[in-house]
Order: C-alpha cells, then structure tokens, then sequence
C-alpha cells in the first residue's frame, strides 16, 4: 500500500474516531449535568455522586484533548502537513502513524523532547489522578 492510500485510510480511521468522541463527549456533559441536577440522599450519596462526577469530568476532559488532536491531524491532512515531523520537518513512519494517527512527532523527535520534559502528546496518567478536580463549569466551557 502506498503513502498516499494508508492515510487516505488513516483518515477515514480520524473522522471516525473524531465522530466516536463527539458523541460520547456529549453523553458525558449531559450525564454530569444530570448527575449535579440531582439532590438528595444521604452523606455517602452524595460522596458517591461527587465521586462519578469527577471520574466522567476527567474523562471528558480526556476525550476533549483527544477530540482536539484529532481535529488537529484532520486539518494538517487538509493543508498538506500532515505525517510530516514538526521537529525534523521528516516523513513520520506509517507504523507510527497507524499507531497513533494524530502523532506530530517522529518517534525520535518525541523521546528528546520528553528526555527533556517539554512536551508528551499522551496523558500523564498519573498527573491526571492526581489532579485537582475540574469544576462543572470547567466541563461545560470545553
């Protein structure tokens, strides 16, 4: 398969993932909105319910991030950057690509820049644990 033909493919890949993230991004606001909306209930209830609250206000802060790197890839494809390294300004190998379609860096260029702690295109899944919690309002101005 040619260069061409496998990001013709990746974009399909991107549009749809870019689809998957829109709708469940939506279903995470309006979940969190009803789960504030309700009141009642005991101490643990509510302690329950502000638990659930945060753990989909994280995530929807986590598909948010993704849904923009997505965008992202997907404007790159229009305007002719994408798959071409932002560091080295290289092609990005299509196994790279295939495994993260919205890599803007080369393997090499991405293991520098988190050598030197500027930059990572994934969630610091520990950072994120132990962040501070994201008020409704933070969600609903994503």
């Amino acid at each position: 398969m040619s260069r061409k033909a496998a990001i013709l493919k990746l974009r399909e890949t991107l549009i749809k993932r870019r689809d998957a993230l829109r709708k469940a991004l939506a279903g995470d606001l309006s979940l969190l909105k009803e789960l504030q909306a309700q009141s009642g209930g005991d101490e643990i209830d509510a302690a329950l319910d502000a638990a659930h609250t945060e753990i989909n206000s994280q995530l929807a802060e986590l598909e948010s991030r993704e849904l923009a790197q997505v965008e992202e890839a997907l404007a790159r494809m229009e305007d002719g950057t994408y798959g071409i390294c932002e560091a080295s300004g290289k092609p990005i190998p299509l196994a790279r690509l295939q495994a993260l379609p919205y890599a803007t860096l080369c393997i090499e260029a991405q293991r520098e820049l988190e050598k030197q702690g500027e930059y990572s295109s994934s969630p610091n899944w520990g950072q994120l644990y132990n962040s501070t919690p994201v008020s409704m309002n933070d969600v609903e101005q994503m």
